[in-house]
């Protein structure tokens, strides 16, 4: 009996690992998601530093979408 409650339990606890994983890994995507600009900037800003090449990054995501959009073709 205390086998079986142990790998119950064994069990139960890699179901919470995966759980609090997966929230992470949500959370981690949201955060993102908010912040893409903010980071996208200090990303630019580091290439700048590090190659000293200057660069226009775009002004925002939904400009990069919408570029994204006009340069795809429909297949024929």
């Amino acid at each position: 009996m205390k086998k079986f409650m142990k790998k119950k339990r064994s069990g139960q606890t890699i179901v919470e690992y995966i759980l609090i994983v997966v929230l992470v890994a949500i959370a981690g995507i949201g955060v993102i998601g908010l912040f893409s600009d903010t980071l996208r900037k200090k990303i630019l800003g580091a290439v700048v530093v590090l190659t000293g090449t200057v660069q226009e990054a775009p002004t925002s995501s939904v400009d990069i979408l919408q570029g994204l959009d006009e340069n795809t073709t429909a297949p024929q």
